[in-house]
């Protein structure tokens, strides 16, 4: 298909979007955001109603209300939401007329938690949310964490579904999803590295976050560009009504955290408001360890890190928005004997939202941009190997909003240039530098009737360095059988033009460089059979209920199945110039997720167990992923307690069977003429020593993993908006030896981290 025609066809696509959503006879709208006067942070979950309320919204996660369909005249906007004084503002609506509201909610002394809780449950009947996490700032702080410093890093391996490889180089794999195959985003840019090298920690800042979103499967046709999993990561908009400060220390990481007003948010809430946020992060760990950790093997713990991001964020009176923010992070590790290994990540992007006069249409969009590069050197596998991406990325989206409907629809483009450099142990150089361009439309449609929520979607993408144009449908549906269960199903086609370096038999997975799709013929696994295209290419079908035993308690149960019909991998052993630079193979993960939820004033309780199986076809063999565990368990509790329940303790525990790994058979002597010359006395002198696998790829199994993690933290009090936080924690209580990989030429065991005791302190002013 020609560029023209692919072009004429998008074009086609958003003349159809823009004629479905032509204005419907509405009798008005009344629409806005509601805002915490105190701090000028949006409520979220909050009810506002016209009048008696017969007409009404639910605010969301950025406290916007929309209400249609109101009738003309005067009328009375209220607010309600416990924790807040109650409020009503007049207005006067004319036929077809869109009004945009702002409003500034005054806080009270009642607590919050228990509306909160069931702002969300009306929240799941509404939305179809299958195979969909929403974290909140506080669930996170919620975890015991290491060195007293709450991180997502932390929180996402407690979710269900998701595996976490190792503290030390770990990767993330979500439902049989490798890491290059989930989006990571910050304020809607990829984040192509998201952990830093001891697996403790990421990038992100937990004091910044306002939501994660993180969808395991089955998204529908707003995102794309991954064949897995989505993690969507937004921070919040800096203090509107005062300067602030958060500063913490422990033996990991120092930190610091700056925000205020640069146009004050006025106290008649009538005008709008400038904001800034800014924080940095840099690890100690590799010094304090030498004294602290002295019994972790090795002596210390080599890992630096330093993490900054900015934020200015400008409210208009009108509720419309708009965020600038950057960000630069980077890592640095030295393994004895194993590799000296860094990488560097920089970028930045404005965000909009706006809330057009007398137009239904929200329009949001953004601009954004990232640079990463990473090398890695005295690897005891391969020579130095370096690699680099960069781009942009422009979304522009619309909704309108119906009675009982919504409808999404946009479009974007992305834009980015790989390098890489790398030499595989045979002496053969990879290489390539390429420039790729990825357009890409979408229209979602979702409607209620009666107790069913449709949502069908449809994505398309045209890969531009590929020539290849990949239309790709999505469906989710939810059935409240009562207002305590709920029925619902996912599923949709999904395609990326992105790869790794990163090799399953990489005993270490520190060094992950980055590849556009080949432009070059690739065949189908193990033949010489052309491929249908160049793109990975995956099939989710995801099915689940969700049960709300009681008020407070609240089951969720999802089987899926992923069957990832093409995966395209560096051929690194590639032993001649003339094979391929890239091998294909097949996939399928299967599997069934539980999570168990207990919420209360005092309690916060989350329990999950997943059981997944998860295989590759080569096409000579079908084998086990290095990252396929059987069995995973997580238990996570933390209790709040004391006069203003300003202690908090909490524990979790997790558990999962034994990767996969492949067998040694035994070894022999590698001699290699051209290294060691001719005169090379094979008689006397050694070679290298070679090894002999077993012919069954991954057929061994390592030992269970399983850890427990304590933590108890004392808030105090101080002047008014101060306070001062103290965490004791401990992590690794029983000083478990999980083992994080195993030297067969050595024929010694590494461990993962040991007990590590730690007390962190955040200052907040």
């Amino acid at each position: 298909m020609s560029i023209k025609r692919i072009q004429a066809t998008l074009l086609s696509f958003m003349f159809v979007c823009l004629g479905v959503v032509a204005l419907q006879a509405q009798k008005g709208i009344i629409r806005g955001k509601v805002f915490n006067k105190d701090t000028g942070t949006p409520i979220a979950y909050g009810s506002v109603f016209v009048d008696d309320g017969g007409l009404g919204s639910m605010t969301d996660e950025e406290g916007f209300f929309n209400i249609v369909d109101v009738p003309v005249g005067t009328h009375i906007l209220s607010f309600s939401f416990l924790g807040f004084d109650s409020l009503g503002l007049e207005f006067t609506l004319k036929k077809g007329q869109v009004l945009n509201r702002t409003l500034y909610a005054v806080p009270s002394s009642i607590e919050l938690e228990g509306v909160v809780v069931s702002g969300k449950k009306q929240v799941k009947k509404k939305k179809v949310l299958v195979s969909t996490i929403k974290l909140s700032q506080k669930q996170l702080k919620a975890l015991p964490s290491t060195g007293g410093e709450a991180d997502i890093a932390q929180y996402l391996p407690v979710l269900p579904g998701v595996i976490f490889s190792g503290d030390q180089g770990g990767q993330l794999y979500i439902r049989g999803g490798s890491p290059i195959q989930n989006m990571i985003l910050l304020d809607g840019v990829p984040i192509y590295n998201p952990f830093h090298s001891i697996g403790f920690f990421s990038v992100f800042e937990t004091e910044t976050i306002q939501s994660v979103d993180v969808m395991t499967g089955g998204f529908n046709a707003e995102y794309g560009g991954r064949i897995s999993a989505i993690v969507d990561i937004k921070t919040r908009e800096g203090n509107r009504k005062r300067h602030s400060m958060t500063a913490g220390i422990n033996p990991f990481v120092g930190k610091l955290l700056l925000e205020g007003p640069i146009s004050r948010l006025k106290p008649d809430a009538k005008s709008g408001s400038v904001s800034y946020m800014l924080t940095a992060k840099h690890s100690i760990i590799d010094q304090t360890s030498k004294q602290i950790y002295s019994h972790v093997p090795g002596g210390e713990i080599p890992f630096t890190f330093d993490d900054v991001y900015g934020k200015v964020s400008l409210i208009a009176a009108s509720g419309s928005q708009f965020d600038f923010f950057g960000f630069n992070f980077k890592d640095r590790v030295a393994f004895n004997d194993l590799a000296d290994y860094e990488w560097n990540t920089a970028g930045g992007g404005m965000n909009f939202s706006l809330l057009p006069k007398n137009s239904p249409t929200i329009i949001t969009g953004r601009v954004g941009f990232s640079n990463y590069q990473t090398e890695t050197s005295n690897s005891n596998d391969s020579a130095p190997r370096s690699s680099g991406i960069n781009g942009f990325n422009f979304d522009l989206k619309f909704t309108n909003y119906g009675k009982k409907s919504e409808i999404n629809y946009g479009l974007g483009v992305n834009g980015f240039k790989t390098t890489f450099d790398f030499e595989n142990r045979f002496g053969i150089d990879i290489h390539q530098q390429q420039n790729t361009t990825e357009i890409n439309s979408f229209i979602k449609y979702k409607y209620q009737l009666g107790r069913l929520i449709i949502e069908p979607g449809v994505r398309l993408n045209f890969y531009a360095s590929l020539n290849t144009f990949s239309p790709e449908g999505r469906l989710g549906m939810k059935y409240n059988v009562t207002d305590f269960l709920r029925l619902k199903l996912a599923g949709g086609v999904y395609s990326q033009n992105l790869t790794s370096t990163v090799n399953d038999k990489d005993i270490v997975n520190l060094f992950v460089g980055f590849l556009s799709g080949p432009e070059e013929i690739i065949f189908k696994p193990n033949s010489k059979v052309k491929a249908e295209h160049r793109l990975q290419k995956a099939l989710h079908a995801i099915g689940g209920v969700e049960i709300d035993i009681t008020d407070r308690i609240e089951l969720n149960v999802e089987p899926y199945v992923k069957e990832f019909t093409q995966l395209i991998n560096l051929n690194r052993n590639k032993q001649a110039v003339d094979e391929p630079n890239f091998v294909t193979e097949t996939g399928r993960a299967v599997g069934l997720d539980f999570l168990l939820k207990y919420q209360s004033p005092s309690w916060y309780i989350w329990s999950t167990y997943s059981l997944g199986k998860v295989n590759r076809d080569d096409g000579e063999q079908v084998y086990s992923t290095n990252f396929d565990r059987r069995h995973n368990v997580n238990f996570l509790a933390t209790y709040s307690f004391g006069h203003h329940k300003t202690w908090e303790a909490s524990m979790r525990w997790n558990f999962g069977t034994g990767f996969p790994f492949t067998r040694t058979q035994g070894f022999y002597q590698v001699i290699d003429i051209n290294k060691e010359g001719i005169d090379f006395d094979y008689l006397k002198e050694n070679g290298e020593l070679g090894i002999v696998y077993s012919s069954n790829r991954n057929d061994g199994r390592l030992p269970t993993y399983h850890r427990l993690d304590l933590s108890i933290k004392k808030t105090i009090k101080l002047l008014k908006y101060g306070s001062l936080d103290i965490t004791a924690g401990v992590s690794n209580v029983y000083n478990r030896q999980n083992i994080f990989y195993f030297d067969r030429v050595q024929y010694k065991r590494v461990d993962q981290l040991p007990i590590l005791p730690s007390v962190g302190m955040v200052l907040k002013l």
